[in-house]
């Protein structure tokens, strides 16, 4: 069976070589980079064994983008302690959305609502909404990006009705397919970054019940977030020109 590998980093600018991957189960580090061919200098190598390949990387490739301990300890905390990161973020808190449903979505009024009738009528007096008009009236930022199967589920629709009041409330909300997410190698995670400096990845159950929070902060990670980000928002949509597209049949 194949690794599970996630892309870490690279030392090299544009090129991809030499890098950093880590096997997301084990834990295990895969380097990459051009190998060591001098005969005088692999005869210096102790312990390399037949079939082995020795490479040269950068220092700075290994200080930057390997994991600093042998175990990550997570941390977990309460959807309560998570809601308060809503409160203190100071510039930008930004989303990536990747799931199919939502299990608290389809227990709403509102969910009936638009599978009853195709449309909501949308509350904007509730206390996220209160929250996020207070922040984004200060000039802070909410952004997001909603992957989208094809065809869309009816959640991935009914969020899609759903970012009209969002972005009503100061919210940028976008939208890009699974296939591009695919092709651009995107984690299947949901999480939130928040200032650019710790990611809040939310974990669910088997039934699409969102569990509890896991916060990030080291550097390497909170940077593999960032990537993800930038790669996200450069290829989504506006969220008015998907629901255009999709209502036209592109």
């Amino acid at each position: 069976m194949a690794r599970r590998l996630r892309f870490n980093g690279t030392g090299s600018g544009g090129t991809g070589c030499p890098s950093v991957h880590e096997d997301v189960e084990s834990g295990e580090v895969v380097v990459h980079g051009p190998p060591l061919t001098d005969t005088g200098d692999i005869a210096q190598l102790q312990h390399l064994s037949e079939g082995e390949v020795a490479v040269v990387v950068p220092r700075e490739l290994l200080v930057d983008w390997t994991p600093k301990v042998a175990t990550r300890q997570a941390r977990i905390v309460g959807l309560d302690e998570f809601e308060g990161l809503f409160r203190t973020f100071s510039h930008s808190a930004w989303r990536l959305e990747t799931r199919r449903r939502f299990a608290s979505d389809e227990a709403t009024d509102t969910y009936r609502q638009f599978v009853e009738t195709g449309s909501v009528d949308w509350s904007v007096e509730d206390p996220y909404c209160e929250l996020i008009r207070s922040q984004t009236a200060q000039g802070k930022r909410v952004e997001r990006v909603r992957i989208v199967d094809q065809p869309p589920t009816t959640g991935q629709l009914y969020l899609l009705n759903n970012a009209k009041r969002n972005s009503g409330l100061g919210e940028d909300i976008r939208n890009l397919w699974r296939a591009d997410a695919d092709r651009l190698q995107l984690e299947d995670e949901d999480f939130w970054l928040f200032d650019s400096r710790l990611a809040a990845k939310l974990r669910f159950d088997d039934d699409d019940h969102l569990l509890d929070v896991e916060l990030i902060t080291e550097p390497a990670e909170v940077v593999r977030y960032s990537v993800i980000r930038d790669a996200a928002w450069h290829h989504a949509v506006p969220y008015e020109e998907f629901a255009a597209r999709l209502s036209g049949g592109q």
